[in-house]
């Protein structure tokens, strides 16, 4: 995808030159303040697709989403890793807010750096470059996720809360996490592959598996 696509898909003058008004056209874009929390009916639909109990889906998401999916202004949450972007585009734009060779910077605002990224030309680096979403999901994995481009995997988590847990089956099933996933209990010793995949060796700094054998309660 390059500035045009993007202009686009977007709905902005498609002149391959992104200004204050292309921002603005992002910024609508990917604002929806009424999206739909995730219902009941949902809820059941996704822990029947992965083989669990929707307790232990509601467990999973109690601890390992970073609160609502959806910032005030109805934006789903980003995390914007510069040192993503540098390497998706072999520090060609480092070293900037937005390009790094070291992780960081998040006390700086991710939207500013993502429009920043846009701005070089390298859009799908940008988007790839992001977590999106109640559950952080990064857009480099949208091949691996079955999305058309890093700009629909991103996108499609402006719909509704259920296109966050959407990201989060896809991330399951790509890993084939089902069976640690229906294994979560209120033992934390039955919680520790679940939580060793999802959230790597630091889990047990963190104590992971303790959170979720807690969220089951």
């Amino acid at each position: 995808m390059n500035i045009i696509d993007l202009q686009k898909a977007i709905g902005a003058k498609p002149d391959g030159i992104w200004g204050e008004k292309s921002r603005a056209a992002l910024m609508t874009a990917f604002s929806n303040p009424k999206a739909a929390k995730l219902s009941a009916t949902e809820a059941k639909a996704f822990a029947d697709r992965l083989g669990v109990s929707t307790k232990q889906l509601a467990a999973v998401a109690t601890v390992e989403a970073g609160g609502a999916g959806f910032d005030k202004a109805g934006r789903p949450k980003i995390l914007f890793e510069r040192h993503k972007f540098h390497a998706f585009t072999g520090g060609r734009y480092s070293v900037s807010t937005f390009s790094n060779p070291q992780g960081g910077g998040y006390n700086e605002s991710s939207w500013d750096k993502l429009v920043g990224a846009i701005v070089t030309g390298s859009v799908d680096a940008a988007f790839m470059s992001c977590s999106w979403g109640k559950f952080q999901v990064l857009g480099q994995y949208w091949a691996d996720f079955h999305y058309d481009s890093p700009f629909a995997l991103a996108f499609s988590t402006v719909a509704s809360e259920a296109a966050h847990y959407e990201l989060l089956a896809r991330y399951i099933e790509h890993n084939h996490l089902q069976d640690e996933m229906k294994a979560l209990s209120t033992n934390p010793e039955t919680c520790r592959a679940f939580a060793k995949a999802y959230n790597g060796p630091s889990y047990v700094k963190f104590s992971y598996h303790t959170k979720l054998a807690d969220a089951m309660k």
